[in-house]
């Protein structure tokens, strides 16, 4: 019983070594995910199209594993509140393993109503690497938060971009392996998925928000001060939450509803499977590459601004998406890119505004139920995407998706306002 004593105070003496610890492990098992989380992107709605014989219904696999990210979202965080973030997260991402492997029996026996389950089970994966930009953040000081959730991000790059560009490769594998060409990419997925898991399970050790609730009580101890103090508080609670929520809402929304289906135009323009993944890899870069500098702008001047530059940036993508030629690969890049970047400075901004707004004691539980409603929103923009594209046009899908990320400037506007 006594052995636990001198653990506590070693473990807090340097939380900064800790959280440079920390970072190392989440870094890893990001690099390994983004592997994972980019074969429902690339060939999802190809296989849903492929197997069911209709562009209207293409966007279903992107709602159905981003619907089951929403339901992964509360189980991670209610997982992160009780026990911590290394069981929460390890968890998500082993079911997202066992989705990618039902969506390879789905192919194989060529089953629609297998297939869609699996894609919502393989949506657990894209919760938990979108959490895990938390646990980067447990530990790192007010003014660096912004910055050590960038950290985190940009780490999904490498294997972001990669795995898409596996595409080819991977469903030549597939093939010789008696599996359908289109479902290569889920055999990646599954072992990323499943690698990521391990070494979060085996090295995410201390845990960065058990550990930041014992510096807490320990600074409370010493001067007497509320655990939340110390910047958790930087924006009014209740408006800093439905305001970060809403900027990560909006920009998941018209990111998602433009990417699902930019694969299909493509594809229906005559475009190989390739020439998709290079534009998917090149968008996944922009989602996450650019996190180091829009982590540094965050901290340095303010969640407000770069929200506000989120929904300009994210109506330049839609325009440009809307305008660029079918034939054009590098413009549908350049918009992709820009979709990416706008997502990128919604997510870190919309992030730093909800860890400074909620304390310690109800942290994960709450930005579970934020990512949640995050999940939803990309769930709405999946499923509308191929349906509006069915009934007018991808150029008229990224015109509305522009327009609709313009609503995040009134609210910025009002919330700076009222501080």
């Amino acid at each position: 019983m006594t052995n636990a004593a001198p653990t506590a105070p070693g473990l807090i003496s340097d939380p900064a070594q800790a959280q440079r610890r920390i970072l190392r492990v989440l870094v890893a098992s990001q690099i390994l995910s983004g592997a994972g989380l980019a074969a429902g992107v690339t060939v999802g709605a190809l296989l849903a199209q492929d197997m069911l014989g209709t562009t209207s219904l293409a966007g279903l696999p992107s709602a159905l594993f981003t619907a089951g990210s929403a339901l992964t979202a509360v189980t991670v965080g209610r997982i992160s509140q009780a026990r911590g973030r290394r069981p929460g997260l390890a968890t998500g991402y082993l079911t997202g393993a066992i989705g990618s492997a039902g969506v390879i029996v789905a192919a194989v026996l060529d089953t629609p109503v297998l297939l869609f389950l699996a894609l919502f089970v393989y949506g657990a994966g894209t919760a938990t690497n979108l959490q895990a930009r938390y646990a980067g953040a447990d530990l790192a000081p007010p003014g660096h938060r912004a910055r050590a959730v960038s950290t985190v991000l940009v780490a999904t790059t490498l294997g972001g971009v990669a795995g898409p560009n596996l595409a080819a490769p991977a469903g030549t594998l597939a093939e010789h392996l008696g599996i359908p060409h289109l479902a290569g990419l889920f055999v990646i997925s599954g072992a990323a998925y499943a690698l990521a898991a391990l070494v979060l399970a085996l090295w995410l050790r201390p845990d960065p928000l058990l550990l930041a609730r014992t510096v807490a009580r320990a600074k409370e101890a010493d001067a007497a001060t509320d655990p939340a103090a110390g910047g958790d508080t930087d924006t009014g609670a209740r408006g800093g939450v439905v305001l970060g929520a809403l900027v990560m809402i909006l920009t998941q929304l018209v990111m998602v509803a433009i990417m699902t289906m930019t694969p299909v135009h493509m594809h229906d323009h005559g475009h190989s499977t390739a020439a998709s993944g290079l534009v998917i890899g090149i968008h996944i870069g922009a989602m996450y590459l650019p996190s180091p500098l829009t982590g540094w702008l965050v901290d340095r001047y303010g969640r407000m601004k770069i929200a506000a530059a989120s929904g300009t940036t994210l109506l330049a993508a839609g325009l440009l998406a809307a305008a660029a030629p079918g034939d054009s690969v590098a413009l549908l890049a350049l918009a992709l890119a820009l979709l990416g970047l706008g997502w990128n400075f919604g997510l870190v901004s919309g992030t730093a505004i909800i860890t400074d707004t909620v304390p310690l004691a109800t942290r994960a539980k709450t930005q579970g139920l934020v990512d949640v409603s995050i999940a939803i929103a990309g769930a709405t923009g999946g499923i509308t995407s191929g349906i509006m594209v069915a009934a007018t046009s991808y150029p008229a899908l990224a015109l509305t998706g522009g327009a609709l990320s313009l609503a995040l400037l009134p609210a910025v506007a009002a919330t700076a306002h009222r501080r």
